[in-house]
């Protein structure tokens, strides 16, 4: 009789990627990136088990936003009281803090509403320019214009 294999916690084997976002699209970026920190890229994938890789972006301010997204693309969020409703538009966001669409964009492509998903977004580290502090990881390049 054959069984599934389920992954166990301490059993993962866990890599670090860069990826350059230079002239890719948000979106093309933000699939692959949450696919990666989900560990859908490895053959031992768990729905239930954090299994993915930490993620590193560079480069986020020279990511392209397709299309009338710059002006038309709006990222609500609420303060809980009431009027305070706060709304971005994606072509601002992406002048003054590039890193927080990248976040916004791949938050949303991961299990939002549990622990799972918060933990699989704390893998990921993006950062505006190129230089970045996780040089003692050791992180391999990814280039991710194959897998688009």
């Amino acid at each position: 009789m054959r069984t599934t294999f389920m992954a166990k916690p301490n059993e993962i084997e866990r890599k670090w990627y860069v990826i350059d976002a230079t002239d890719i699209a948000l979106g093309r970026l933000s699939s692959v990136v949450a696919s990666i920190l989900r560990g859908k890229n490895k053959p031992t994938f768990t729905p239930n088990v954090d299994t993915g890789d930490n993620v590193i972006v560079i480069n986020a301010s020279k990511l392209k936003l397709t299309g009338k997204k710059a002006s038309d693309k709006i990222y609500y969020r609420h303060s809980q009281h009431p009027g305070g409703l706060k709304q971005e538009v994606a072509g601002d966001l992406l002048r003054d803090n590039p890193a927080r669409l990248v976040e916004y964009s791949v938050k949303k492509m991961l299990p939002t509403k549990n622990t799972l998903g918060h933990q699989q977004f704390l893998k990921l580290h993006v950062y505006a320019g190129e230089d970045h502090p996780h040089a003692a990881q050791s992180p391999e390049v990814l280039d991710i214009t194959n897998l688009i």
